[in-house]
C-alpha cells in the first residue's frame, strides 16, 4: 500500500512537469458495494511542492439525481486559474435509494478525504472551497454549517468544513415551507444551513434568479442578513428575470457572469490572482 502511494505521487509529479490540463478520477469512499468517485482537474503547469487552493463542486439534482457533469466546465476553467478542482458524486435517491441525509454524509466525507490526502493533490488544506448548485448548493453550505449527518468510518479529527463557499441558487431552508421538508421532517433543525448559521461561518457568494421558482428571493435575503449578523461576510448576486439553474453553461451568458463574479469573489480573498487570464467557452 505504501508502494502504490508513492507510484500515485509519481505519476501526478510527471503530469505537473509534462504541462496541460490534468484530469483523474479517485475513489474517495466506498459503503458496502457502492463505489463513489471524484474527478480531479489540476492546473495545467505547476511546480509539484506548489500548494494551491482547491474547489471541490456538488451536483444539483434534488437529492435524487444529478451528474458531477454540471460543473465540469466551471472545473475546467478555475483548474487553469491555478485551483485544483474535485467534481464529486455522492449517493442520490435515483441511483442508490438514498435519503438526502446519506448525500450530506458523502459530501462531507469527500472534503475529509481531499484534506487527507492534500499532500497527493498538491493542495493547501487552509484554502477549500466547496461549490455546488441548488441541492448540491445545500451540501456545500451544510459542510461548513451543521455538525450531523457523518459517516461512522469517516476520520473525525479531519474537518469537513471548507473555507469559502460558493453558491449557485442554493437550496438553503429545509424548514417548514421551505425546500425538501418533506423529507427532511424535524432533522431540518440540524440539516438546516439557515437555521445553523453561527458565528464563524466563512466568507460567501451566492447567487440567485428574481424568477426562481424553488428559492424564494425573501429567504436569500434573510440568509445574508443572518450572515451578516454573526460577523461573517456574505454576497448576493441577483440575477433579474432568472429562473432555477440560470447559471448553468447551456445559459451562457449568465454561466459566463456567474463565473467571473465567482472568480473577482476569490480573488477580493486571496485564493487568486488576477492573472492568468483564460478565455471562457
Amino acid at each position: 500500500m505504501r508502494n502504490s502511494k508513492y507510484i500515485i505521487v509519481l505519476l501526478i509529479s510527471i503530469c505537473f512537469y509534462l504541462g496541460g490540463q490534468s484530469q483523474e478520477q479517485v475513489i474517495y469512499k466506498q459503503v458496502d458495494s457502492v463505489k463513489l468517485f471524484m474527478e480531479v482537474y489540476r492546473p495545467g503547469i505547476s511546480n509539484i511542492a506548489t500548494k494551491h487552493p482547491a474547489m471541490v463542486f456538488f451536483f444539483g439534482g434534488g437529492w435524487i439525481g444529478g451528474s458531477v457533469k454540471q460543473f465540469e466546465p466551471h472545473a475546467r476553467f478555475f483548474s487553469q486559474r491555478g485551483m485544483v478542482c474535485f467534481l464529486v458524486d455522492y449517493r442520490v435517491e435515483g441511483r442508490q435509494q438514498t435519503t438526502p441525509f446519506e448525500s450530506l454524509k458523502d459530501a462531507k466525507s469527500a472534503i475529509r478525504y481531499i484534506r487527507e490526502h492534500s499532500d497527493v493533490f498538491n493542495v493547501d488544506t487552509s484554502l477549500i472551497v466547496a461549490a455546488g448548485g441548488s441541492a448540491g448548493g445545500h451540501l456545500a453550505a451544510a459542510t461548513a454549517l451543521t455538525d450531523d449527518f457523518n459517516e461512522n468510518s469517516d476520520n473525525m479529527s479531519v474537518s469537513c468544513n471548507p473555507n469559502v463557499l460558493v453558491l449557485y441558487n442554493p437550496v438553503i431552508d429545509n424548514g417548514p415551507g421551505g425546500y425538501g421538508f418533506e423529507r427532511i421532517g424535524d432533522a431540518y433543525k440540524s440539516f438546516s444551513p439557515l437555521h445553523n448559521i453561527r458565528k464563524g461561518a466563512p466568507p460567501t457568494i451566492l447567487f440567485l434568479g428574481t424568477k426562481d421558482n424553488l428559492i424564494p428571493v425573501e429567504t436569500a435575503k434573510y440568509y445574508q442578513t443572518v450572515m451578516n449578523k454573526v460577523g461573517s461576510r456574505c454576497e448576493f448576486r441577483l440575477y433579474e428575470g432568472e429562473g432555477h439553474g440560470f447559471f448553468n453553461y447551456k445559459n451562457f451568458d449568465c454561466y459566463k457572469k456567474t463565473l467571473l463574479e465567482s472568480d473577482e469573489f476569490l480573488q477580493s480573498l486571496g485564493y487568486l490572482k488576477k492573472e492568468p487570464t483564460i478565455k471562457i467557452e
